[in-house]
């Protein structure tokens, strides 16, 4: 099988797509200036952008990776932002965990796999 790759630097790409499966790298705010809310609003709009760049769409998530810098402090506002943008009837399996993230500002990253439908 061969594997399509997006957005290719030399040490990773945004996006591999192998078969069906369709896998995004980390995903972050394009603003890191922000607080949780624009952040997880700019992170889900870079992970539509993706899928619909590999084929496919929200509604074909199978799973999600979240790491929040805060969770105490930003589960709850995150949330907020992802109840709403979820596909009705289509939510994915989720993992949501605190993690020392790469840069001081950044707040929410986010990885997911999902399907291009046949």
């Amino acid at each position: 099988m061969s594997v399509q790759r997006l957005h290719v630097t030399s040490r990773y790409c945004e996006v591999a797509i192998a078969g069906n499966l369709v896998h995004l790298a980390g995903q972050l705010a394009d603003d890191t200036s922000t607080d949780i809310t624009i952040q997880t609003q700019q992170t889900l709009a870079n992970i539509d952008r993706l899928l619909l760049e590999a084929g496919t769409d929200k509604s074909h998530i199978l799973s999600v990776f979240i790491f929040l810098k805060d969770i105490e402090k930003d589960y709850a506002a995150m949330n907020a932002v992802w109840d709403a943008w979820l596909a009705e009837g289509h939510p994915p399996a989720r993992t949501c965990v605190e993690s020392k993230l790469y840069a001081a500002e950044v707040l929410v990253e986010m990885t997911v796999t999902a399907v291009r439908p046949d």
